[in-house]
């Protein structure tokens, strides 16, 4: 299983999820699905934009658990 720990990223940065939707410009909504982990896929230039803004590397936000 992929985990995306967006919300462990913004609580260390202590980034809002509008605040970080504005710097990102993705929707709240769109970003929403993401840090709730319910998305299926997430765009490299997504990834790239979430990176650059939490200044992290992709590892820092997608995790891979054995089931």
């Amino acid at each position: 299983m992929i985990r995306i720990k967006l919300d462990v990223m913004m609580a260390q940065r202590k980034m809002s999820l509008n605040r970080l939707s504005e710097l990102v410009d993705i929707t709240p909504a769109n970003l929403s699905v993401l840090k709730n982990e319910k998305g299926k896929a997430i765009r490299f230039s997504t990834l790239d934009a979430l990176c650059k803004v939490l200044e992290c590397q992709p590892g820092d936000l997608i995790e891979y658990i054995d089931d």
